[in-house]
């Protein structure tokens, strides 16, 4: 007897044979996420100044601070690229293409034109169920930080508990990295729609 939940595993296990060897054109970012292929064009000029701009500021004696790294969630059909990837040096694994979600300790997506949604619904449910400590997110749009801690839950249902918002210009504490950002100089987008999220 053929079973819905079935038939979406099998499709998932397909998509996630049929992206490892998908070769996007050059510029182009491509992500899977829930079985979905995502491609994004390449990042605009305010977004990449502020993932710079958060990488100086997690000293490098101590943590490996990877941008667009591809990331292994156990038991997801799921390999998001974040914008930037925070561990341990001591974590890092000697080679490989994809970073299993459990040696992260930070993961940062950077809103852009176009991902809101993504990055606060289904990414933030993809890295809890990953077990990645914090998720924060960096919106240009909204002018603000929200960081997610304490992940919960399994696949569809995972989520953080913990929130914490802030609005650039005033610094967030990144206790997981014993640090506070400063956000003073993080660029927005101009002419682009309010959203509600988180």
């Amino acid at each position: 007897m053929w079973r819905p939940t079935e038939m979406t595993a099998v499709d998932e296990r397909g998509m996630t044979r049929y992206f490892e060897e998908l070769e996007p054109p050059e510029g182009v970012r491509v992500e899977l996420l829930r079985g979905e292929i995502v491609m994004m064009a390449s990042p605009d000029l305010v977004h990449n100044m502020i993932v710079e701009d958060v990488l100086d500021q997690i000293p490098r004696k101590r943590w490996s601070r990877l941008q667009t790294q591809d990331v292994d969630i156990v038991d997801e059909a799921s390999e998001p690229v974040p914008d930037l990837v925070v561990l341990r040096r001591d974590a890092l694994p000697g080679s490989g293409r994809l970073l299993p979600s459990g040696l992260m300790t930070l993961v940062v997506e950077v809103v852009s034109k176009t991902s809101v949604i993504r990055d606060y619904t289904i990414k933030r449910s993809i890295y809890a169920a990953g077990r990645v400590p914090a998720y924060l997110i960096v919106d240009p749009i909204m002018a603000q930080c929200v960081l997610f801690t304490v992940p919960t839950g399994d696949r569809d249902d995972a989520d953080y508990q913990g929130q914490l918002t802030v609005k650039f210009g005033d610094p967030l504490p990144l206790d997981i990295l014993g640090i506070e950002l400063d956000t003073t100089d993080f660029g927005t987008f101009t002419g682009v729609r309010p959203h509600r999220y988180p």
